[in-house]
C-alpha cells in the first residue's frame, strides 16, 4: 500500500515515515470521545496531576521540565481547564457578585478590562503569569531556568490556585458564609510554597523571594491594566 499522506510504501499498520494509519477507521462515538480526551489530555490523568501538584509541586514540576513530560497534563491546557472550572463554579454559585456589582458602578475603560479579565480567567492567568515570571526570574536569576520554564511552573501553580478558589467558592455558595478571603490566603500560601520548593526546599530565603515575586507580579499586572485603561480613556 501507499501512504495517502506522504506517498511512502507501507508494509505494516502504520506508515514508517509519518505514522499515518494504513486504514483509517470510520468516525463514530468512540472516536469523538477519544478526541475530546486527547484535546483535554484527560488520558494523561488530570486528577493525578492535581494530586501530584498538591502533594509535592516543586519536585513534580521540576521533573516535568527536566525528565518526564508525559506524567502531567500539559501546563497551558491545565491552567485553561482549571480556570474554566473556576468560571463555571462562579456562574452557578455567584461568589463574586459583590465585586461585579462594584465594577458595574464604574464606566471607565479600566473597569471594562477588569470585567473582561474576570470573564476570561484562562487567558488572564497566562498574562498575569508573564509578569510573575519576570519577577521570579529576577529573584532567582542564579538558577539555570529560563523565562519560559518559569512560566510553565506558574501555569501549574496558578491552576491549582484556581481550584482552591473554586472549592471555597462552592462552600460559600452552599453555606452562605463568606470564606473567599480565606481562599485568597490559602491560595497565596500555596503559591509561595510551591514556587519556593521548586527552587529548593528548606531555605527560608526561597519562600521569601517567591512571596515577593508573586506579590509584585500581581501588583505590576494590576498597575499595567490601570495605566492601559487610563491611557485609552485619555486618548478617547
Amino acid at each position: 500500500m501507499i501512504c495517502k499522506n506522504c506517498n511512502t510504501e507501507i508494509h505494516l499498520k502504520y506508515c514508517p515515515e509519518c505514522g499515518q494509519p494504513a486504514n483509517l477507521k470510520r468516525i463514530d462515538g468512540k472516536y469523538i470521545i477519544h478526541e475530546i480526551q486527547h484535546v483535554l489530555h484527560f488520558e494523561r490523568g488530570i486528577l493525578f496531576t492535581i494530586r501530584e501538584l498538591i502533594v509535592n509541586p516543586g519536585q513534580n514540576i521540576k521533573n516535568y521540565l527536566t525528565e518526564n513530560r508525559s506524567r502531567l497534563v500539559k501546563p497551558v491546557i491545565f491552567i485553561i481547564i482549571t480556570s474554566l472550572i473556576y468560571t463555571l463554579c462562579n456562574h452557578f454559585f455567584h461568589f463574586e457578585d459583590g465585586y461585579v456589582q462594584y465594577l458595574d458602578n464604574k464606566k471607565s475603560t479600566t473597569t471594562k478590562i477588569f470585567k473582561w479579565i474576570q470573564g476570561h480567567y484562562g487567558y488572564a492567568n497566562i498574562m498575569m503569569g508573564i509578569f510573575i515570571a519576570l519577577w521570579t526570574r529576577l529573584f532567582f536569576k542564579k538558577y539555570d531556568y529560563n523565562f519560559f520554564e518559569i512560566l510553565i511552573l506558574l501555569c501549574f501553580v496558578m491552576g491549582i490556585s484556581m481550584l482552591v478558589y473554586s472549592v471555597f467558592g462552592i462552600i460559600q455558595g452552599l453555606s452562605h458564609i463568606d470564606v473567599m478571603q480565606i481562599a485568597g490566603i490559602v491560595g497565596f500560601i500555596y503559591t509561595t510554597w510551591a514556587i519556593g520548593s521548586f527552587f529548593g526546599k528548606g531555605k527560608l530565603s526561597h519562600y521569601v523571594k517567591a512571596f515577593f515575586a508573586y506579590l509584585l507580579g500581581m501588583i505590576t499586572f494590576t498597575l499595567t491594566v490601570i495605566l492601559l485603561g487610563t491611557f485609552i480613556d485619555l486618548l478617547s
